[in-house]
C-alpha cells in the first residue's frame, strides 16, 4: 500500500517525463481526488452511513502541435496513458499550446472536516423539529462532508494544488392528505457548520403555507421566486456572459458591453473565495479573480478561458474549467453572486396585493434564448400581502431577459444553490396558466 501511495504522489511527474521522452512538445496532468461521508435518512430514521472516494487523472499533451487527451481512474499505468494520448493527438488538428508557466503557489483549505457523529446529530435534530410541528410528515435526507483535492502540473513549470472541504445537506418532507401529495425540500451548503434548525424552520414554514389549496392567480400578476427557485433564472444569464458565446455571436449581449441589459437594481459578480466552495486557480492553472459582470444593470465584463480570451483579444479571466475529466477546459463561472437588498422575504410578500410565489418547479430551465415554460411543483397564492395557500396545476412561462428588465424588487435572503448565491426576487411580465384559469 505504501508503494502504491508513493507512486500516486509522483504520478504527475512520471507522466510529464514520459510524455517528453516519447516526443510530446508539452504536457499537463490534472488530478482530482474526492472523499465523501454521506449520512442517509429514510422515513424519519437513520438508514445508512457511507464513505466513498474517487480518484481520476487526466493527461493532455501536444505532439507536433496537435493535442491528445486521455483519462484514467484509480490506479494508473503511466506508459499506457502516455501512449493513448499520443495516439489520440494524431487524430487532431494542430492548435496553440495554452499553458501557464512557472507557478508553484500553495493554498490553504478554508473548510473544516466534521465527524460522522456530528452529521448524524444534525440530521436527527432537523427531522425531530419538523415531526414535532407536523407529525404526519415523513422526512428523507442526506448530510455529508465532501473533501476534494485538485492538482495541476505541466512541463512549463506549473505545480499548484488545493483542497476544499464543504458540508452539504438536503432534506425533504412528504405530506399525504387523502389524494393530495405534497413534497417540500430544502438544504444548505456551508463551511464548518450546518444549521439544522434553519433548514427545519424553512420546511415548516412551507408546510404551514400549504395547509389549504387555493385557486391560482390570473396571468399578469407579479411573481416572487424564492432564493431556491430564483436559481433557474441565472443559468441563462451565465450563458449570455460566456466569452465563447460572445465570440460566436450566439449571446444576445455580444454587442452590449457598457450598456444597460437588466434592471438597474441588479449587480452580479464572481468571487472564487466568497462561499462554501473555493477555487484559487482554474483548470488551466490561471489564478481565479473577483470579477464584476453586471453593475447596476450595466454589462461590464464577460468571462473566458485562455483560448477564448486570446481569440477575443483579452486575457483569460481565470475561468477555464473542465465540465468533466474527459473534457478540455472551457469558459465556466465559479461562485456566481447576486447582490441582495435589505428587504426581507416577509417584506417582499407584503408588497404583493395579488401574486404568486414559486418555491419549487418541474422542467428544464431556459437556455441561451431565455425562453422557458415550467410547471410549478410548489407554489403559493398571495393576496393583500399574505400567503393564502398552495396552488396546484399551474404553469409559468416567459423570457428571462425580459423578466429581469421588469424586476420589481430583490430580497435580503440570499443563499447558496450550489455555487450560485441568489436572493428572492419579484418580477413581472410572465404568463400564468392553470386548469382553473
Amino acid at each position: 500500500m505504501e508503494s502504491q501511495n508513493s507512486q500516486q504522489d509522483t504520478l504527475a511527474e512520471q507522466l510529464l517525463e514520459l510524455a517528453l521522452k516519447s516526443g510530446a512538445d508539452a504536457a499537463e496532468v490534472y488530478q482530482s481526488h474526492s472523499l465523501s461521508k454521506p449520512i442517509f435518512f429514510e422515513a424519519n430514521r437513520l438508514k445508512k452511513l457511507e464513505t466513498s472516494q474517487a480518484e481520476g487523472t487526466a493527461l493532455r499533451l501536444w505532439c507536433g502541435g496537435s493535442p491528445g487527451l486521455t483519462v484514467a481512474y484509480g490506479e494508473v499505468e503511466p506508459q499506457v496513458l502516455v501512449e493513448r494520448a499520443l495516439a489520440l493527438s494524431q487524430l487532431n488538428q494542430p492548435e496553440p499550446i495554452e499553458l501557464v508557466r512557472n507557478s508553484q503557489p500553495a493554498y490553504p483549505d478554508l473548510g473544516e472536516n466534521v465527524s460522522v457523529e456530528t452529521l448524524v446529530g444534525w440530521g436527527k435534530e432537523a427531522i425531530a423539529l419538523i415531526h414535532e410541528a407536523h407529525p404526519d410528515v415523513i422526512c428523507h435526507g442526506d448530510w455529508e462532508c465532501d473533501v476534494e483535492t485538485t492538482r495541476l502540473v505541466n512541463t512549463h513549470g506549473l505545480n499548484c494544488s488545493y483542497t476544499d472541504t464543504t458540508l452539504n445537506c438536503y432534506l425533504s418532507a412528504e405530506w399525504v392528505r387523502d389524494e393530495d401529495f405534497l413534497c417540500v425540500s430544502d438544504g444548505q451548503t456551508k463551511r464548518g457548520d450546518l444549521y439544522p434548525e434553519q433548514v427545519a424552520q424553512q420546511i415548516i414554514q412551507r408546510l404551514d403555507w400549504a395547509k389549504e389549496n387555493v385557486t391560482p392567480p390570473s396571468s399578469g400578476v407579479p411573481i416572487l421566486f424564492t432564493s431556491k427557485a430564483a436559481d433557474m433564472l441565472w443559468g441563462t444569464i451565465q450563458a449570455a456572459l460566456n466569452g465563447k458565446h460572445i465570440l460566436e455571436r450566439a449571446s444576445p449581449w455580444a454587442e452590449k458591453r457598457g450598456k444597460l441589459v437588466t434592471s438597474s437594481q441588479l449587480t452580479l459578480y464572481q468571487d472564487p473565495l466568497a462561499g462554501p466552495y473555493s477555487c484559487p486557480f482554474d483548470d488551466e492553472g490561471t489564478p481565479t479573480q473577483p470579477l464584476i459582470l453586471i453593475e447596476d444593470g450595466i454589462l461590464q465584463n464577460f468571462y473566458c478561458d485562455r483560448t477564448t480570451g486570446r481569440r477575443l483579444g483579452i486575457n483569460s479571466t481565470g475561468n477555464g474549467f473542465r465540465p468533466c475529466l474527459t473534457s478540455y477546459p472551457i469558459p465556466g463561472l465559479f461562485n456566481f453572486l447576486i447582490v441582495p437588498s435589505h428587504t426581507s422575504l416577509p417584506e417582499l410578500i407584503h408588497q404583493l396585493d395579488d401574486g404568486l410565489i414559486i418555491d419549487q418547479m418541474l422542467g428544464d430551465g431556459s437556455g441561451l434564448s431565455g425562453d422557458f415554460s415550467i410547471n410549478v411543483d410548489l407554489g403559493y397564492r398571495v393576496q393583500k400581502g399574505k400567503v393564502t395557500g398552495r396552488i396546484k396545476d399551474t404553469m409559468v412561462s416567459g423570457n428571462v431577459y425580459n423578466a429581469l428588465k421588469q424586476l420589481v424588487a430583490i430580497g435580503s435572503d440570499a443563499d447558496w444553490n450550489g455555487s450560485c448565491y441568489t436572493p428572492s426576487l419579484i418580477v413581472e411580465g410572465l404568463s400564468i396558466t392553470s386548469k382553473k384559469s
